[in-house]
């Protein structure tokens, strides 16, 4: 293990995260919010000098190896998370240690799962600080480390396959950091519009940042109690309910886009299954509610909206779909399992993931009706590597049995069943609202510290797809060195 290149990168990380804090610390000036500006420098004191620490002498060897590039991606966010939860803390916004480490994970690992009951109390800078978090984890703090790192080599993909979500992660220009540099650029580009938009339409500016941030991550967090609802506009929630959806497909698209090659772009084969599921869940939502709401308009609009809101992970609210018929709520929970696309900001399996699973099953089918047939899983078009088959197998079985796991811990506190398995679902999925008593207009402060913990890493193992957080419990990983 590159012990010294590890705590390079870890340092550069939290200073990197230092001068982030710097944002809502000049907002509590403009604001007057002295306890949050003083609970701001404190943390940004701490958090730059044991930075500088770490990342005082630059290694000479910079090589990062796969498994290095999952442990450095782990250990940044469990830090950045611990960090990232001081302001709550010094401020007194929050209470507990536990539950402010809860609000930051949830806000970095774009979950939105909150234990908050009373969100419009809150200083201006604290709020914007909660949703900053989403905006700078819906991308990854290692894809803008990699953005803006001088000493960056190939090896440094490793980094990016480890935080970036989905089955596969490629390069969409031959170099890592001009890669990174483009994945921001379109993200920056994408947040931008969409608060240019909502000013446009009457939100307040700063409603409109703090809530594009929220969707931009598939984040979820709103500085409203009642979440968008409240703002009471059909404009917005249509805005909105688009951007989830253009935050949620794969950024790869947007650079096909951008270089013209519209035929590859909606050719795409996760793009056509990610619309028909859409589709075909507003449909059958906007139906089996019609007579909940005056309007066919408004029952198509609501329908979308939530149907956006859960399959693209943000979590963000205009109805209780909790007291929704249960054929609209068993659907929620299935896209809360399904996901967005890979290479989005969204969480939960992945469509790609699920298109390779519904392949391989018909593989068997057809293997056991013709043994001697050989067939091959094609992804748009170009063979899928039996490395990646087995990857995504692997997942799904881990999944399950983290799934589980969670599950049986989280009931320890003996809530109803609907409530502890959709807690979990939530947090693995990074969706944020559940059912019961984690629905849509409840919150998460009524679990225990364990409880909460255990959802805590229930979302990291979420955004992080799995692995670079398992990784860190296998002693093998940190006693073998290599060749």
């Amino acid at each position: 293990m590159n012990y010294h290149m590890m705590a390079y990168i870890l340092g550069n990380i939290l200073r990197v995260e230092g001068l982030f804090l710097t944002v809502p610390a000049l907002l509590a000036v403009y604001f007057g919010e002295r306890g949050a500006l003083f609970a701001f420098i404190l943390t940004i004191c701490i958090t730059l000098l044991i930075g500088t620490i770490l990342a005082k002498a630059e290694p000479k060897n910079k090589r990062i190896y796969g498994r290095e590039g999952f442990v450095i991606v782990a250990l940044a966010w469990i830090s950045m998370s611990f960090f990232g939860a001081m302001p709550f803390y010094f401020s007194g916004a929050i209470e507990g240690v536990v539950n402010c480490f809860f609000e930051t994970v949830s806000g970095f690992t774009t979950t939105g799962a909150s234990i908050l009951t009373e969100i419009e109390s809150l200083p201006m800078s604290i709020l914007f600080w909660r949703s900053f978090t989403h905006w700078i984890g819906g991308m990854g703090i290692l894809v803008f480390m990699l953005a803006i790192m001088p000493a960056v080599d190939e090896r440094s993909m490793h980094l990016m396959r480890a935080e970036a979500p989905g089955p596969v992660v490629s390069k969409l220009v031959p170099k890592v950091k001009s890669t990174a540099k483009l994945l921001y650029g379109i993200y920056v580009i994408l947040t931008l519009v969409e608060v240019i938009l909502l000013f446009v339409g009457g939100m307040p500016l700063f409603d409109s940042v703090v809530n594009a941030f929220s969707t931009a991550g598939t984040g979820g967090f709103a500085i409203k109690n009642a979440s968008i609802a409240a703002y009471e506009t059909p404009y917005f929630e249509y805005i909105i309910t688009i951007f989830m959806f253009l935050f949620s497909v794969n950024f790869n698209l947007y650079y096909l886009l951008l270089i013209k090659d519209t035929k590859n772009a909606f050719k795409n084969e996760e793009l056509r299954y990610y619309l028909i599921i859409i589709l075909s869940s507003i449909a059958i939502i906007t139906v089996n509610i019609l007579n909940l709401y005056p309007t066919l308009e408004s029952a198509f609009r609501h329908a979308a909206f939530q149907v956006l809101a859960i399959i693209s992970t943000t979590g963000f609210a205009t109805a209780n779909f909790d007291a929704w018929p249960e054929l609209s709520k068993s659907l929620l929970i299935i896209l809360m399992i399904v996901g967005a696309c890979g290479g989005s900001t969204g969480g939960g399996i992945k469509i790609s993931r699920l298109i390779i699973l519904l392949k391989m099953a018909g593989r068997e089918v057809r293997h056991i009706i013709h043994p001697r047939s050989v067939n091959i899983i094609k992804l748009d078009g170009h063979k899928v590597d039996e490395e990646v088959i087995r990857g995504v197998a692997g997942f799904i079985i881990v999944y399950l049995f983290l799934l589980f796991g969670s599950f049986l811990l989280v009931s320890l506190d003996n809530f109803d069943f609907t409530t502890s398995i959709t807690s979990v679902l939530t947090c693995l999925g990074n969706v944020g609202p559940g059912l019961s008593m984690v629905g849509p207009v409840e919150n998460y402060s009524f679990f225990s510290d364990f409880s909460k913990l255990v959802l805590c890493f229930d979302m990291l193992l979420g955004r992080l797809e799995i692995f670079p957080i398992v990784m860190l419990f296998a002693p093998s990983v940190w006693r073998r060195s290599y060749m």
